[in-house]
């Protein structure tokens, strides 16, 4: 039997995952003192990435989807899971769901690029689908760490950071030019998790919070900082 085509492909694989995360919605909810609510969202969330993997597809250059990008795929399932509390009642035990689903995330997060190289279907396509999925991780620990008051404001910088950089590469090209992947910047990433993931910690006290998210915000900056006078060189070379 010849394989499914890819965005067909896609599209069952979205399905199941959105039922998983449904399902898993409505068994935590009650633990996590959630509305009716936090089911439909977390599975919205998850149909609205996946609706741009599906729409983004055709640039992946294997006839299959991959082990590689489902576990990346299970990765934004478990973002949607914890982006959806965003909108429910601050409390210890949405914190300590989100950092549970956060150590799993970066546990995942060496594993999808791991099969891609054994399994030979390392691409740009998943590298970028790896990425965003992190991106949008960041984002909405340090908008949870915000609302839990454990750091102020300039926390979101974190998650900003990224969609900052981008959009300056809609308005100065030079910024929009190609970046190798580095160990510092998935190092940096990586602590992004751990430092935010700390802070949102309930037992860790409000001014060792934000120390580790001032500390990680730095550690951002220092490396966008870098990527940029690179691009700038590159630039003027």
């Amino acid at each position: 039997m010849p394989p499914l085509p890819l965005r067909t492909q896609v599209l069952l694989a979205s399905g199941f995952g959105a039922t998983g995360v449904a399902v898993v919605s409505l068994v935590c909810g009650p633990w996590l003192q959630a509305s009716a609510g936090y089911s439909w969202t977390a599975a919205a969330l998850f149909a609205t990435m996946m609706a741009v993997v599906v729409a983004t597809v055709t640039r992946h250059p294997f006839a299959r989807f991959g082990p590689a990008n489902l576990v990346t795929m299970l990765r934004a399932a478990l973002v949607a899971l914890v982006a959806a509390l965003l909108v429910q009642p601050a409390t210890a035990s949405t914190a300590w769901f989100v950092v549970t689903a956060t150590v799993v995330v970066a546990a995942l997060d060496g594993l999808d690029g791991w099969l891609a190289r054994q399994t030979r279907m390392a691409s740009a396509f998943g590298a970028r689908f790896d990425v965003e999925v992190d991106a949008f991780l960041i984002l909405v620990l340090s908008l949870f760490v915000w609302r839990h008051d454990k750091a102020g404001v300039w926390v979101l910088a974190c998650g900003l950071m990224r969609y900052a950089f981008v959009a300056a590469g809609w308005v100065l090209p030079w910024m929009n030019g190609p970046l190798k992947p580095t160990l510092r910047g998935k190092s940096v990433a990586v602590g992004q998790f751990a430092g935010l993931g700390l802070a949102m910690a309930p037992i860790v006290p409000v001014a060792v919070s934000a120390a580790v998210a001032a500390i990680t915000l730095a550690a951002l900056v220092w490396s966008f900082g870098i990527d940029v006078m690179r691009l700038w060189r590159r630039e003027g070379a």
